[in-house]
């Protein structure tokens, strides 16, 4: 390879379709929690069994994440396989057009866990490969797109539901992905062994990849890393199933009323990562997250103690902004500590950390809710990603260094 190929810029195409795709994988989901008060209302459900809705997805998805890493690393089709994803993604959601009982809606939401966590195994990955020098950055684009899914849906939703019931909305709501999914295939599908293979060689023999598989396990940097995401997580779960839950039952909002605080959050994290992603290539991954976890503490019990005041609305887009500016330093942080062929695998644990945190969230605040109120499980959130924030003290001496110079496998 010569010196000019050698340093040519990588072209951004491939980043801007899949942080397209990113988008439609996140807008299914922001939709569905702009309907769980409609389904909860019909179904006549309580904040422990609307949580519960929450938790079997994502702990389907727990389940799902590793399984997910391991296929992406070892088929290498990136390309098929994020359509794959996408498509599985939002046929469960409509899905829930024909529901009528607590069950079914468990079964709906069981099939969106399995297809969800195929996609960001296979994006992460390709990303981080294809720009190295700038992973942070790339992946901080790749979060906004999820960002705009999660701003977009609820006002999009909203304003359907004014017009029409929420089982329209759900079968309504598919075009969107099955389009992306089409584009997907057609300028993605073949972006896989070859390409994947001159960036970071696949494992030789399944032998070899179970070896390196292991070693994830005791990569003490990683293991920590991915806890800390699955903290985050937990306190992002939390607030996107239990803030709509607040503004409809306590401050009776009405839908698109609800989907304007929703879209306001995500504005913040759609602001804060690429701000998040950059500095962290820079400055390092620690002092970006650490930074982060602190403010988003305060922040929360900022939102919580400012309820029905003009200050809610601020609090909340601060919430957005510092909770969302980490994410994009954490997956970077993982894909820095580990070797470029087992990036899938590397997302997929940190993944199943985060699916895990997800789980916990909307189950546990809907019983602190029940037992107490809905400030108090604003409350537990807070303290979880404050204790985060401790643990990361813990990360080894070599994982301080600047995002540059990544530490030693």
């Amino acid at each position: 390879m010569n010196t000019a190929t050698a340093t040519a810029p990588v072209p951004m195409r491939e980043m801007w379709l899949i942080s397209a795709g990113h988008m439609l994988t996140h807008w299914y989901p922001a939709t569905f929690l702009l309907l769980l008060p409609l389904i909860g209302r019909e179904l006549g459900l309580s904040y422990t069994e609307i949580g519960f809705i929450m938790t079997v997805m994502h702990g389907v998805g727990a389940l799902m994440s590793m399984p997910g890493g391991m296929l992406v690393d070892m088929v290498g089709k990136k390309g098929t396989l994020m359509a794959f994803s996408l498509f599985w993604i939002g046929f469960p959601y409509a899905l829930l057009s024909v529901t009528h009982s607590y069950w079914m809606v468990l079964l709906c939401v069981s099939l969106v866990g399995i297809g969800n966590n195929l996609w960001h195994p296979a994006a992460i990955a390709t990303l981080a490969n294809r720009y190295p020098a700038r992973k942070g950055f790339v992946l901080s684009l790749h979060g906004m797109g999820g960002n705009v899914g999660e701003a977009i849906a609820p006002l999009a939703a909203g304003a359907l539901l004014a017009v029409w019931s929420w089982r329209t909305v759900v079968i309504v709501n598919i075009v969107p992905g099955l389009i992306m999914t089409a584009l997907i295939l057609m300028y993605l599908g073949a972006f896989t062994v070859e390409r994947n293979r001159s960036e970071a060689s696949a494992p030789h023999s399944v032998s070899d990849y179970l070896n390196n598989f292991g070693r994830l396990f005791r990569n003490r940097s990683l293991m920590l890393i991915s806890a800390a995401t699955g903290l985050r997580t937990l306190t992002q779960s939390g607030l996107l199933t239990f803030l709509p839950l607040y503004l409809a039952y306590e401050l009776n909002y009405s839908p698109f009323a609800v989907g304007v605080c929703m879209a306001v959050l995500q504005l913040g994290g759609f602001i804060a990562a690429p701000v998040g992603g950059h500095l962290s290539d820079k400055l390092g991954r620690r002092r970006i997250i650490m930074g982060g976890m602190t403010v988003t503490g305060i922040t929360i019990v900022g939102m919580a103690l400012a309820a029905k005041t003009p200050l809610f609305v601020v609090f909340v887009a601060l919430v957005g902004f510092f909770l969302y500016a980490m994410r994009p330093a954490l997956q970077a942080w993982a894909m820095d500590a580990t070797p470029k062929n087992m990036g899938g695998s590397t997302v997929g644990l940190q993944f199943t950390f985060s699916a895990v945190g997800s789980a916990i969230a909307p189950a546990v605040c809907g019983m602190i809710a029940d037992a107490y109120n809905i400030y108090t499980a604003f409350y537990f959130l807070a303290g979880t990603i404050v204790f985060a924030n401790v643990m990361m003290l813990a990360m080894p001496k070599d994982a301080y260094a600047p995002a540059q110079t990544p530490a030693a496998h």
